[in-house]
């Protein structure tokens, strides 16, 4: 059985993506249309996490001031004793909700007991790991699988209720609409151990389809 890859830079992902195509080549039309995409990538740790949950459901421009202002009120990159040294009323001043700050102050002090070790999750099975991810506030599978490909790198981490990957493979397998979340991950059963890799393609696919949707005839 393949290895799963680590996604470390874009030559990585691009052996990678190379060995998924040849793994499931229904997935070259795909490619086709979108391209070869790039490897999303931010840092690990406790700094990624946070990055993940302040981006949560908000524009890149917002997620982009937002997590500016974020570090500038930590005095650089989060970590884990500056968020909970940080007051709510700093926070909220930095432009987090009530709800996100709930989550980060939640998540640096999970982290500070060692209820979750970061070091030791980078080393376990994809699944494993987002499962272990959850233990800590306010983290579901899909915050988790999101950590586990964006800022480790894992090649197998996949986010399958995530709805733009539903809406892509419903729309790539001519399938009557969007994937459930189940049938999503039943599908991508035969990624492993690149589900992560497919993900990345399935988003390219999404975002080439809704931008040729929206050129002028």
């Amino acid at each position: 059985m393949m290895r799963e890859p680590h996604l470390s830079d874009q030559p990585a992902f691009e052996r990678a993506l190379d060995d998924l195509i040849a793994l499931d080549p229904r997935l070259v039309p795909l490619v086709e249309l979108a391209g070869r995409p790039s490897l999303r990538r931010r840092p690990p740790g406790f700094a990624g996490l946070a990055a993940v949950v302040v981006a949560q459901q908000l524009s890149v421009a917002s997620v982009r001031a937002i997590f500016g202002r974020l570090e500038a009120t930590l005095g650089g990159a989060p970590r884990v004793e500056a968020m909970l040294a940080a007051t709510p009323e700093a926070l909220r001043a930095a432009g987090l909700s009530a709800p996100k700050i709930r989550t980060l102050t939640g998540i640096a002090r999970a982290l500070a007991e060692g209820e979750v070790d970061l070091d030791a999750v980078a080393g376990m099975e994809a699944d494993a790991a987002a499962e272990t991810l959850t233990r800590l506030p306010g983290v579901g599978l899909w915050t988790a699988d999101i950590y586990l490909l964006f800022c480790l790198g894992r090649a197998d981490a996949f986010p399958h209720g995530d709805l733009a990957l539903q809406v892509a493979l419903g729309e790539a397998f001519a399938l009557p609409g969007r994937a459930t979340p189940q049938g999503l991950r039943a599908v991508a059963e035969d990624w492993r151990p690149l589900r992560g890799v497919a993900a990345h393609l399935l988003w390219a696919y999404y975002g080439a389809r809704r931008t040729r949707q929206g050129a002028p005839a």
